[in-house]
């Protein structure tokens, strides 16, 4: 009984922690211990619950998923969105790409199958405010999957000297539970150090490398960055496909408008607003629609004017553009 009470004190502390690896570890040893006691059909039940557990958990149920525990939890911030890819306001081929990557996701099994590997490394690259980590949100509700995002510039500066190390729990998340894990701030660690490098920074990028090159198809792994131009060259023939995003033009910034209103919006022109928009990322179109919205409730109307969408839009230009 000494040995079993072992086995469950390691399962118990390996659940606690979120190792799902050692769990199953452990419940197989335990399998094994009751068939060499002659224990043959628990033996048999065990090792089938554990099979069935593992397959159910790639698939992922955001509903039942619980926060990350251990080392792993003061690394990544996981959430669950609900932001569908309807709502994305994004070039036609940006969208196009998107899709593509959602089709080889769901049909990921049948290309595995066959010897092709599904996009699964995404490099997002684009001014701030223009819905990279709005894709990364559509991806995990599209395919009902949890959301873990890992801010770089945080890791860095928060474990410097064990970065690789703290690197590897994740990537060895990315191979345990399908998810959508975007990393942040990509530029910390992906920045061009040619003629400049220091041993520690460059060691951490290489490591990420090694890692990404390894990840798991099963999960998706975002990087998001606003500076390509800074990227080491290195790091793009590792990502599958590259997603540029840009600053919408005007049909696209009155669609931002339109959504962010709802019906606060009716009977109001959106056209020929192109001059107050021009140089405004979404999530600043965004910011301009909410102090519209806001200024007209607070006056008691439930209509937002074009003028009083002017008047916002031509401050928030103000305050971006300088």
């Amino acid at each position: 009984m000494a040995g079993l009470g072992q086995h469950i004190t390691a399962m118990v502390r390996s659940h606690a922690s979120g190792d799902e690896a050692s769990f199953y570890s452990v419940a197989l040893q335990i399998a094994a211990r009751e068939a060499k006691a002659g224990h043959h059909v628990l033996a048999n039940d065990i090792k089938k619950a554990v099979d069935a557990s593992r397959e159910r958990a790639p698939l992922g149920n955001v509903t039942t998923l619980a926060q990350p525990r251990g080392e792993i939890a003061e690394l990544v911030e996981a959430t669950h969105p609900d932001v569908h890819l309807r709502e994305l306001v994004a070039a036609p081929d940006l969208v196009a790409q998107i899709k593509q990557v959602l089709a080889e996701q769901r049909q990921r099994k049948n290309l595995l199958d066959h010897g092709f590997t599904p996009a699964h490394r995404l490099l997002l690259e684009g001014p701030p405010g223009t819905g990279k980590t709005m894709t990364a949100a559509v991806l995990a509700t599209e395919l009902s999957l949890p959301m873990f995002t890992i801010r770089l510039d945080s890791l860095l500066s928060k474990f410097m000297g064990e970065t690789a190390s703290k690197l590897r729990l994740v990537f060895d998340a990315v191979a345990q539970r399908r998810a959508v894990y975007l990393f942040d701030e990509f530029d910390a660690l992906g920045g061009d150090r040619s003629g400049n490098d220091v041993g520690e920074a460059r060691r951490i990028l290489n490591s990420f490398l090694v890692f990404l090159e390894e990840a798991s198809p099963e999960s998706l792994v975002l990087a998001a960055t606003n500076h390509r131009a800074i990227l080491d060259k290195a790091l793009f023939r590792r990502f599958d496909a590259v997603l540029t995003y840009a600053l919408p033009d005007a049909r696209q910034a009155a669609a931002v408008i339109k959504a962010r209103l709802g019906t606060l919006a009716s009977g109001t022109s959106l056209a020929k607003l192109g001059d107050y928009t021009s140089g405004l990322s979404h999530a600043e179109l965004v910011k301009a629609a909410e102090t519209a919205a806001k200024t007209v409730l607070m006056r008691g109307e439930r209509a937002v004017g074009r003028e009083d969408l002017i008047v916002a839009l031509t401050a928030r230009r103000t305050a971006s553009l300088g």
